[in-house]
């Protein structure tokens, strides 16, 4: 009797396996660990959005509008969460999508700031934080691609025959993606007139 059972588990594993079980679970996994590193460098530039912001203070402290924007901007992105758990709702993914795309745009606008300043654009720690702002924003592009393709072969595995018999009897669902965007990036951002642009220096004659 033992040995009958064995060999219908045996057999049953056989049988998801053919069906792409195993494919399937391998390519859930990727597509989590590929949010992870979303995740991360989305951290990675919220965490240097302190200091960014306080080493322009020390030059443009008349921006107060711009700060306030990327202050705010930040803590909508940090109170807007979004887990593996969570990645099979588009709602949560439009909704992170929207904080972050929100705060890219604050943070072009106070980038732009440093061209009307230009004792701020030689700082060295200012030239410094937005190599690194650069290089995250670089970064997130291709974690956000990598996401978007393991999202792409999870969802396509689990709709193509058999494998979507396989997802359909261990409730895997399509997950939704990112949508297409058409944010700046923080190296090219936009001309932006705060109407409080310092009048350009005078010398004697």
């Amino acid at each position: 009797m033992k040995l009958l059972r064995l060999l219908a588990l045996l057999m049953v594993a056989a049988g998801l396996s053919g069906c792409g079980y195993n494919a399937i679970q391998r390519q859930d996994e990727a597509v989590k660990a590929a949010w992870s590193e979303v995740l991360n460098q989305y951290q990675r530039r919220a965490d240097l959005v302190p200091n960014l912001v306080n080493t322009v203070k020390g030059y443009a402290q008349h921006e107060e509008r711009v700060f306030t924007e990327v202050t705010n901007a930040r803590a909508r992105v940090g109170s807007v969460q979004l887990s593996t758990d969570d990645l099979n709702n588009p709602q949560k993914l439009q909704q992170f999508q929207a904080a972050q795309g929100e705060l890219s745009s604050a943070l072009s606008r106070l980038m732009a700031v440093s061209e009307n300043y230009p004792q701020l654009k030689a700082d060295g720690l200012f030239q410094n934080l937005q190599a690194q702002l650069e290089g995250t924003e670089n970064r997130i592009t291709v974690a956000r691609n990598r996401y978007v393709q393991a999202v792409q072969l999870y969802n396509s595995m689990i709709r193509t025959f058999p494998n979507n018999l396989t997802a359909r009897m261990f409730g895997y669902q399509v997950k939704p993606n990112f949508a297409v965007e058409n944010e700046r990036a923080i190296s090219t951002a936009p001309t932006v007139d705060f109407g409080n642009t310092p009048a350009p220096a005078t010398t004697a004659h």
